[in-house]
């Protein structure tokens, strides 16, 4: 039987010989007339087809800081890098057992990307559970996402990227209540190196999902990125970490804030581009605060929901100007 997280991913591209290539075109149909109901019906696929990268990465933001917010009341439990380290190496058991991944066949920079990949997916979390351990959740998760929106403004080569890039700054600048010298140094200053990390395993999971199938590549950093963090939470928690029910609730942090997450961001990176991908990041001070109200009563007030309003907008502008730059690339080739 194929492993259920193999059969939700995309398969690696087929190049097609010109004969096969000609035989298709030549029994292609042909196009529907504009405004008949098989036009209609065409053109609302193609929406939901661009679409679909967006509800992966929105979906994947829901299930991670949700799981943020279990991770915080297990804080107390394994302390912070115990949470990390619980996290990732049942993630890892997880991924592996259902990828059960191939090691033979990939090449040196195949294997550095992988490495890469696995590094930056420890070193975010390490930074980002200290950063928690020592400021809200909401603020943490605010501090972290200017990595993202700081690659989308190096990386885009579109100006329009820019306006949204500064207008969901100004949201997460507002979500922070417009400064953050009330916060803890050292928790406000793991949060901003979790952004620079964060920003790095953009790039490295959009080059993971092109250089392997499924979501090998996936698996196998996540076990690159546990064997990382180990040795940090056994210093740390020691045998706290083998207590049967700490286990159980380090189970539901790896599937909610690792398993789901990156497997649905994986999917969603191999048909989006890095800088739309970035800007959508910053949806998750969003998602943050709402699930710090729900399941910490971290109470918002109205510049949150004004901050959370811009954030939206700007993610929301994004996705429209990748649509319409498809379309209009479509327009021409046609």
């Amino acid at each position: 039987m194929e492993s259920p997280v193999k059969d939700l991913t995309t398969a690696p591209a087929r190049t097609a010989s010109p004969d096969a290539s000609a035989a298709g075109a030549a029994t292609r149909p042909a196009a529907a007339p504009a405004g008949s109901p098989a036009a209609a019906s065409a053109a609302k696929s193609g929406a939901g087809h661009r679409l679909g990268p967006v509800a992966l990465v929105v979906a994947g933001g829901l299930s991670v800081q949700f799981g943020s917010a279990v991770a915080v009341l297990l804080m107390p439990r394994a302390g912070a890098l115990g949470v990390v380290t619980l996290r990732l190496v049942l993630a890892a058991a997880v991924l592996l057992i259902v990828c059960r991944p191939k090691v033979r066949g990939y090449s040196r920079a195949d294997w550095g990307t992988v490495l890469a990949f696995g590094a930056a997916m420890s070193g975010m979390n390490i930074l980002f559970y200290l950063s928690v351990a020592r400021i809200p959740l909401g603020a943490a998760v605010t501090l972290e996402v200017l990595g993202p929106l700081a690659l989308s403004v190096l990386a885009s080569r579109r100006l329009v990227n820019l306006l949204w890039a500064g207008l969901a700054l100004a949201g997460v600048v507002l979500l922070s209540g417009g400064g953050f010298d009330r916060l803890d140094p050292a928790g406000a200053g793991f949060a901003l190196a979790a952004g620079a990390m964060w920003a790095t395993y953009i790039v490295f999971s959009a080059r993971t999902g092109r250089r392997f199938p499924q979501a090998d590549g996936l698996a196998l950093a996540m076990a690159v990125g546990a064997v990382i963090s180990l040795p940090f939470g056994l210093v740390s928690a020691g045998d706290k970490l083998f207590v049967p029910s700490t286990i159980g609730l380090g189970l539901a942090v790896a599937l909610m804030s690792s398993v789901l997450p990156y497997t649905l961001e994986l999917l969603a990176l191999r048909r989006l581009p890095a800088p739309t991908f970035a800007i959508l990041m910053s949806l998750e001070p969003a998602i943050a605060a709402t699930a710090g109200f729900l399941i910490l009563h971290q109470a918002l007030g109205v510049l949150d929901a004004v901050a959370i309003a811009l954030v939206i907008a700007a993610s929301m502008g994004a996705v429209r100007s990748q649509v319409g730059r498809r379309q209009v690339g479509r327009r021409k080739a046609g």
